[in-house]
């Protein structure tokens, strides 16, 4: 098994746990400080893992340049607002439509990479693609309409939290080759940069919106730390599995979160899953097959 499907797969599954983490905490904190819970109790596990990678590799110093700096400091406020955007969709009235849109990730970032960032694939590997999000899109049991079309709330939204992913992962990876370094270290060093970022940024949004929510998350502290770690995780996950492979290809392939996500549903809380749930991972586990058939 090639090396980026390992950290792919290891994403996923922290990331399906850390989502669970992230319900259980919801209702005791704003969608805002969850989001800070997340970067901030993280931030120790990305130190520690970027220090014990620097010291296996015997640097004493990575000096970064302003591409490098440029390029994940993008990556990190579109991971915020990609965020902010799936919340954002969650809430309207016809949220389907909306949070099905923001499952174009994949395909968004196989689109942009090959327009702007010169990340071009296979014809087969395009294919894979297109079958993975469409698997997504039939599981989710989306249904589209003239009015949802008319709707520029849940679009606007769908589409700003997929493209706002789909920038990300490409801004990581484009930060992550430009270091000359091993992929394993360069995707760490992104990762520890862009979690400080951002855990100053929803430190500073919550210090002047919801100041409030620094005593509520202090009392979460067992399920921040939680939360913190498979964060960082299943970053660490993403990160090298894009550092090492095209981001369209990773997303595709970490689309069987929703699979390992139906089939929790299944065996631990006995909830039947529906002919169009069969159908979608049918089509994920097709373009995964795909994926590992093709050279891309």
């Amino acid at each position: 098994m090639e090396l980026w499907i390992g950290f792919t797969l290891v994403a996923v599954v922290m990331q399906s746990v850390r989502t669970a983490g992230q319900k259980q905490i919801a209702g005791s904190i704003s969608i805002q400080a969850t989001t800070l819970v997340r970067f901030l109790f993280g931030l120790p596990f990305a130190v520690a893992y970027f220090l014990f990678l620097k010291s296996t590799y015997q640097l004493e110093v990575i000096d970064p340049d302003w591409a490098f700096f440029r390029s994940a400091s993008l990556a990190a406020v579109s991971q915020i607002f990609a965020t902010v955007f799936l919340v954002k969709a969650l809430m309207v009235k016809n949220f389907a439509v909306g949070t099905a849109l923001a499952k174009t990730e994949a395909i968004l970032t196989a689109i942009i990479g090959a327009w702007f960032f010169s990340a071009t694939l296979s014809f087969v590997a395009y294919l894979a693609v297109a079958v993975g999000v469409l698997g997504v899109l039939v599981a989710s049991n989306w249904k589209i309409t003239l009015r949802d079309l008319v709707d520029n709330k849940s679009i606007k939204y769908g589409i700003g939290a997929g493209l706002g992913f789909a920038l990300a992962s490409l801004w990581i990876r484009d930060a992550s080759l430009g270091l000359e370094l091993s992929r394993l270290l360069s995707a760490a060093t992104v990762l520890v940069y862009m979690v400080a970022l951002q855990t100053v940024i929803c430190l500073l949004w919550i210090a002047i919106k919801e100041k409030h929510q620094f005593r509520l998350i202090a009392q979460n502290i067992l399920p921040a730390v939680f939360i913190g770690f498979t964060s960082v995780a299943g970053s660490v996950g993403w990160f090298t599995a894009m550092s090492l492979q095209n981001a369209a290809i990773v997303k595709t392939l970490g689309q069987t979160e929703f699979v390992l996500t139906l089939l929790i549903t299944y065996l631990y809380f006995g909830e039947r899953i529906t002919g169009r749930e069969y159908a979608g991972m049918a089509l994920v586990a097709a373009s995964v097959l795909l994926l590992l058939t093709t050279s891309v």
